[in-house]
C-alpha cells in the first residue's frame, strides 16, 4: 500500500503574520543599540555614576542571555503565539517602567525586566517562522526579510536613537518598544495560526533550567567585567571559571534526563552546530565594528549622533540586499556553505578596508565601500544561516533550536565588545606610550591617533574572525540545496547528521 509523506498546506495568513514577527524582531535588534545612543544623557539625568553605567546594558544582557534557552523551551511547551504576545506585552511593560524610571534602580530594574521578556520573545518568533513556512522558496524569502533586520536593526537603532535623543529626550527610547509591541502582539493575536501538534508538552527540566541560565550569566558577565576590570582580574577569572564547570554540568545533565531543556541531538547535528558558531563568531566581529565606527564618527570626526546613524544606512542597504536579492534568491540554487563561506569572507575584505582608517579618511572613498561589502557579505551568509538552524528539528524542538541561534548571538556579542575593545584599548595605550614625544606638544592629536590606532588593531582581529566563520561554514556544514517542493516539516528520522530529513523532496513510497 502507498505510504504518503505528510505534507501540510501551508498557513494562507503567513505573510501577514511575518510582518508582524518581523516587526517585533525589529524592537528587540533596535533595543540592543538606541539604548547606547541615549546612555550619556540618562546617565546625567539619573545621576548614575561612571562606575555603575554599564549595569544599563548588562542588566539586559544578563537576563536575555541567561534566559534564553528557558525562553525557548517554554515557547515549545506553552505554545510560540502565546509565548509570542506574552513577550510582546512584558517588553512594552517593562519599556514603560524604564521611560519613567526616577532613579538608577528603576532603570536597571526595567532593562532587566526587558531582557527576561525579551528571551520568551526572540525565540518564539524565529521558532514560528521554521513552523509557518515549509516550502523551499517561501522559506527562503522570510528568513530573507528575518535575516536583514536581524543583521541591520542595530545600525537602524543608531539612527533612531540619535533621532529621539536630540529632538526628544532619551525616555523616548524607552516609550518608542510600546507602539512597537502593542501592534505587534494585536496583529499575532488575530493573525498568527500556530500549526497544530507542534508543542513539546513534556514535564520542564528544572535542574537544566538552573544551570543553563546560572552558566550563560557567568559567561555573559564573565566577558563584560573583563572589558572594564582586564581579563586578569580575580573576579573575572573566577566567573569564566564558574561559567564552564555549569555548562559541563548542564551538557551532562541533559544526556541523562528524560525530557531534556536542550536536547543535544539539536546541538550536535553538524549543519546546526557550525551554524552556531560561524554565526556566533561573525556576530563578535560585527559587535565591535558598531562600537568602533560609532567611536570614530563621533569622537574622531565630530559627528552629531543622528548623522552618525545615517552614516551606518549603506550597511543597512548592503544587508537588506544580501538577504533578500542574493541570499533568498541563490538559497534554493546553492547549498548553505556556497553561501556562509563566500558571504562572511566578503564581510572580511569589509572589515579589512577598514584596518586602513586614519584621523582623516574619507567616508566615501573608504567607510561606504567598506560598509557595503560587509553588509553585502553578512546579509548573504545570515540568511541560509537563520534558516539551517532551524530547519530539519522536530517541531517540538523547534523553540530551543531558535534559541540557541539567539544565544549565539547574545554571546557572541558580548565576546565581541569585551574582547575587540580590549584589544583596541591595549594597542592605543601602547601607540600612546611609543609616541610620547607627541603628547608632549599636541596631547590632542596623539590622543585620537592612539583611539583610531586601537580601533585599526581590533578590526584586524575581526577580519582574523570572519576568515575562522568561514572556514567553519564551509568545513562543517555540509547540508546540499532545499527540496523546491514543499515540506511537512522535518521528522528528525533521517539519517544521522539530519541532512536528508532537512532537504528531501516529500514523495510516494511504494
Amino acid at each position: 500500500m502507498p505510504k504518503t509523506a505528510d505534507i501540510r498546506l501551508p498557513d494562507p495568513s503567513r505573510w501577514k503574520a511575518l510582518a508582524f514577527i518581523a516587526l517585533a524582531q525589529l524592537m528587540v535588534v533596535l533595543d540592543a543599540t538606541i539604548v547606547n545612543i541615549a546612555l550619556p544623557h540618562a546617565q546625567t539625568a539619573l545621576g548614575i555614576s561612571d562606575a555603575n553605567k554599564q549595569w544599563v546594558i548588562t542588566a539586559y544582557a544578563l537576563a536575555f542571555g541567561g534566559l534564553l534557552l528557558f525562553g525557548g523551551r517554554i515557547a515549545d511547551l506553552w505554545g510560540r503565539k502565546r509565548t509570542f504576545v506574552v513577550g510582546l506585552i512584558g517588553f512594552a511593560l517593562a519599556s514603560a517602567l524604564g521611560g519613567a524610571a526616577q532613579n538608577q534602580g528603576m532603570l536597571f530594574g526595567s532593562r532587566a525586566l526587558q531582557g527576561v521578556f525579551g528571551a520568551l520573545l526572540a525565540p518564539a518568533a524565529l521558532s514560528l517562522l521554521a513552523v509557518m513556512f515549509t516550502d523551499a522558496r517561501e522559506r527562503a524569502k522570510a528568513f530573507g526579510i528575518y535575516g536583514a533586520i536581524a543583521g541591520g536593526g542595530g545600525a537602524v537603532g543608531l539612527i533612531l536613537g540619535g533621532f529621539l535623543t536630540q529632538a526628544l529626550n532619551w525616555r523616548w527610547t524607552f516609550f518608542v518598544n510600546i507602539p512597537f509591541a502593542v501592534v505587534a502582539a494585536l496583529g499575532a493575536y488575530f493573525v498568527i495560526r500556530e500549526p497544530a501538534g507542534s508543542r513539546n508538552r513534556s514535564s520542564l527540566d528544572i535542574p537544566g533550567v538552573v544551570l543553563s541560565a546560572l552558566g550563560l550569566v557567568s559567561l555573559v558577565y564573565g566577558f563584560t567585567r573583563a572589558e572594564s576590570a582586564g581579563w586578569s582580574d580575580p573576579l573575572t577569572i573566577g566567573t569564566f571559571i564558574a561559567s564552564g564547570v555549569l555548562l559541563l554540568a548542564f551538557v551532562v545533565t541533559e544526556s541523562r534526563v528524560s525530557s531534556p531543556l536542550m536536547p543535544l541531538r539539536v546541538l550536535l547535528d553538524r549543519n546546526r552546530g557550525g551554524v552556531y558558531l560561524s554565526l556566533g563568531l561573525a556576530i563578535i566581529a560585527m559587535f565591535g565594528l558598531f562600537l568602533f565606527l560609532t567611536y570614530y564618527l563621533q569622537v574622531v570626526r565630530g559627528y552629531s549622533p543622528i548623522r552618525t546613524g545615517f552614516a551606518f544606512l549603506p550597511m543597512i542597504a548592503g544587508m537588506i540586499t544580501g538577504s533578500t536579492q542574493i541570499g533568498a534568491r541563490l538559497m534554493t540554487r546553492v547549498p548553505a556553505r556556497g553561501l556562509m563561506g563566500p558571504g562572511f569572507l566578503a564581510a572580511a575584505v569589509g572589515m579589512l578596508l577598514l584596518t586602513q582608517l586614519e584621523i582623516g579618511s574619507s567616508y566615501t572613498l573608504l567607510i561606504l565601500p567598506a560598509q557595503l561589502l560587509l553588509g553585502l557579505g553578512m546579509g548573504t551568509a545570515f540568511m541560509p544561516a537563520m534558516s539551517l538552524a532551524t530547519h530539519g528539528v522536530e517541531p517540538r524542538d523547534s523553540g530551543v533550536a531558535s534559541a540557541m541561534v539567539n544565544t549565539s548571538q547574545q554571546v557572541g556579542g558580548a565576546i565581541g565588545t569585551a574582547l575587540l575593545n580590549t584589544v583596541a584599548a591595549s594597542a592605543a595605550t601602547a601607540y600612546a606610550t611609543s609616541h610620547a614625544a607627541l603628547g608632549a606638544t599636541d596631547p590632542e592629536l596623539l590622543k585620537l591617533q592612539a583611539m583610531v590606532h586601537g580601533f585599526t588593531g581590533a578590526i584586524w582581529w575581526a577580519v582574523g574572525i570572519l576568515v575562522v566563520a568561514s572556514a567553519i561554514a564551509l568545513t562543517f556544514i555540509n547540508a546540499g540545496r532545499p527540496a523546491m517542493a514543499a515540506t511537512g516539516g522535518a521528522s528528525g528520522s533521517g539519517d544521522a547528521d539530519g541532512v536528508e530529513d532537512e532537504f528531501k523532496v516529500p514523495v510516494v513510497a511504494h
